[in-house]
């Protein structure tokens, strides 16, 4: 059977992927979308797209029925689930086949023996694949610390770390209402917890004629939520160990008779010791950084096995080179990687080579561009970036590289995050463990230090005057605030993402050039400014205009008592360059309304310009809580008048597929809870307030 017409049972850039492959191959496509996907990218690029009505996952992308009724209305005979919602779901497996399509992924029996984790445990144990104790009776376990998981689904999601026992009830309580949320079975267990493991996966196929094949592995130690941030092949293991790796990765797979991709994860201890933790009976997120190292088409692969063919790898294939992938996603991880929704104004990664496909150099598997919106509905991803090089430095010193250019507007990511670990020297020498991100707390600071903001916020400034010079009807020529005697300074006040502002004054001479500057209030450095000349272009410029500058003597300063020298060379809208300290800087300016993003040398940062004669606003009560993002309230765990201490759990809030927990920041005393269980919040919504004036003394 050869398929023809191919229907994927996803979205985004799963989605996306699976689409290149069939172009490349001549497959037609059909996408399905919910109506908040309407416009997504994967959507326009699909031959036929079916929609699904609703937004939520439950209304839409789990609806097995669905998906078949859109495979039966555009003729398509097969179905691609990709990775996530269906994907993993046995019956969805036997659905497609029952309908006389082809399935592209392994058979309905071998995703049910693994989809129950407790089950492959006891499965694979018989085999020889080496396991962690695990408990299902709470009154059993004695040794701490441990780790809750959910039996069904995968991707961090109703995972808990306990080290103490008295939180084991609540942790336990906490991740069968996630797992239930997420895969629609709130079955848990509890597993012994290693400390500094490393989590390393191998990736397997199998085919028709029972082959099951190792393609190598691949390290995802750097997480967060237990979700993966950072991947790498070939891992970085001791002697021996890869061999025992891949051997244990074909035996599960054979004890299933797996057929497809498939993913054997395992938890490798600081002794060298390794053991079982799941099977992914789906093709996995970070599967490009094996393509980039083995050269292999793994969803070429997958159409292949699915139409009956052999594999043409026999046995392990041999690497080259090495990849790295990061996942770029919409959070900010300052704020506990709190899910961050909006538009995405501008969305440009530099010295990318290709996309969803093996290649060399920078590879961008992406659901969003610019003008995408991101909502509340799907998991955080925005892309993966992918590096890869002949090295494991080279690769991610690239990648680095990469992301530190990359324009992001309009949505927080963990963009600066994933810089800081990339250049880390702990992961430079391959120190890394699952507990990395909370030994170094030190990656989570901004690229942009607080000292450089400043010059960031002026370029911003004349950057805008530049922009109304150039759309100024009459007089463009005209320095920006040009008056016959020297007046007041030009003010420009912004807010800052961390809820700061910070006000700008400055002031052109009659030439052009930055005479003065300075920024409000004091902690933040400021400092003088000399005019610089061009050596292309004549001297300083404002949107386009020669002007004379001072001579190049008036650079030669480096400091002043209050901050840097600055010089104005050129500015456009769009573009700002500084001579700071006798450096030049180039800052790239975007206006998105009353929003500024500059992407300059040391980071980028995001200003939100306030107006000169703000309006009155509603003044909140003193305690009040507010939704960080769109959302539901699962569960109110407080009452009003109910007396809380600092830190206490008042209500969740599940957004994104996740639980947030909203937490008294005082003691004092509940004086409101305005949402009920079970109501929708938009971002700023009052949750909760908290009296502290009644806390007890």
């Amino acid at each position: 059977m050869v398929v023809r017409k191919l229907l994927v049972a996803n979205r985004g850039e799963i989605a996306r992927r699976v689409f290149a492959t069939c172009r490349a191959l001549g497959v037609a496509t059909v996408a399905v979308h919910a109506d908040a996907d309407a416009d997504a990218p994967y959507v326009a690029e699909a031959d036929e797209a079916v929609r699904l009505p609703g937004n939520t996952p439950v209304e839409t992308y789990l609806r097995i029925e669905l998906i078949l009724d859109a495979a039966r209305r555009t003729g398509a005979d097969a179905v691609h689930p990709g990775y996530g919602f269906l994907a993993e779901q046995a019956g969805f497996a036997a659905a497609v086949v029952d309908a006389g399509l082809t399935w592209v992924g392994p058979p309905a029996g071998a995703i049910a023996a693994m989809g129950d984790k407790l089950a492959a445990k006891e499965l694979l144990a018989g085999v020889g694949v080496p396991m962690l104790p695990s408990w299902t009776d709470d009154d059993e376990i004695t040794d701490f610390p441990v780790l809750v998981k959910a039996s069904a689904g995968g991707g961090g999601r109703g995972m808990r770390v306990v080290r103490d026992p008295a939180d084991l009830p609540a942790a336990v309580e906490s991740a069968r209402r996630e797992a239930a949320a997420a895969f629609g079975d709130g079955t848990v267990f509890v597993e012994r917890y290693v400390e500094h493991g490393r989590h390393v996966e191998v990736q397997i196929f199998g085919d028709t004629a029972g082959t099951v094949v190792a393609l190598g592995e691949r390290d995802c130690s750097i997480q967060r939520r237990h979700q993966k941030l950072v991947e790498e092949a070939p891992a970085v293991l001791p002697d021996g160990v890869r061999e025992r790796l891949h051997a244990a990765a074909v035996a599960a797979g054979r004890a299933v008779g797996y057929v497809g991709a498939g993913t054997v994860e395992f938890l490798l201890a600081p002794t060298g010791e390794f053991f079982f933790l799941e099977m992914n009976t789906r093709l996995q997120v970070e599967h490009p950084v094996t393509e980039a190292v083995t050269g292999l088409d793994l969803v070429r692969l997958q159409l292949l096995v699915a139409e009956g063919g052999a594999l043409p790898v026999p046995a392990t294939p041999p690497t080259d080179g090495h990849a790295i992938e990061v996942r770029l996603c919409a959070e900010d991880p300052a704020q506990g990687f709190r899910p961050a929704t909006g538009t995405l104004h501008r969305f440009a990664v530099p010295g990318v080579v290709g996309e969803f496909a093996p290649t060399r150099g920078l590879r961008l598997d992406s659901g969003v561009r610019t003008g995408s919106t991101v909502g509340v509905h799907y998991d955080s991803m925005l892309a993966k970036l992918v590096a890869w090089a002949p090295t494991r430095a080279e690769a991610a010193r690239l990648l680095a590289g990469a992301l530190a250019r990359a324009e992001l507007h309009g949505v927080a990511t963990n963009r600066d995050l994933l810089v800081r670990v990339l250049r880390s020297a702990e992961f430079g020498s391959a120190q890394v463990d699952t507990g990395f991100l909370a030994a170094h707390p030190e990656v989570f600071a901004p690229l942009l230090p607080a000292d450089r903001l400043p010059v960031a916020a002026l370029a911003a400034a004349l950057a805008g005057a530049a922009a109304r010079r150039a759309e100024a009807p009459v007089l463009a020529g005209l320095p920006s605030g040009w008056r016959n005697v020297p007046a007041l300074p030009q003010v420009v006040r912004y807010a800052t993402t961390t809820g700061d502002e910070i006000e700008v004054r400055y002031r052109l001479d009659r030439s052009g050039a930055l005479a003065d500057w300075s920024t409000d209030p004091a902690a933040f450095s400021t400092g003088t400014a000399v005019a610089a000349p061009d050596p292309t272009a004549g001297g300083p410029t404002i949107a386009g205009t020669d002007v004379t500058g001072a001579t190049p003597a008036a650079v030669s300063a480096t400091t002043t008592a209050s901050g840097p020298v600055v010089a104005l060379v050129t500015a456009a809208p769009d573009r700002v360059l500084l001579d700071v300290a006798g450096v030049r800087r180039v800052f790239r300016v975007h206006r998105a309304g009353s929003v500024v993003f500059v992407d300059g040398p040391d980071g980028a940062t995001e200003l939100t310009g306030l107006p000169r004669f703000p309006l009155p606003r509603a003044v909140l009560a003193v305690g009040s809580l507010l939704a960080p993002l769109p959302g539901t309230v699962s569960r109110v765990h407080v009452g009003i008048g109910q007396r809380v201490a600092a830190g206490d759990l008042l209500l969740t809030l599940e957004a994104m597929k996740l639980e947030h927990p909203v937490l008294a920041p005082t003691d004092g005393v509940v004086a409101d809870l305005p949402v009920p269980a079970g109501g929708q919040v938009e971002t700023g919504a009052v949750l909760a307030v908290v009296d502290p004036e009644e806390a007890p003394r």
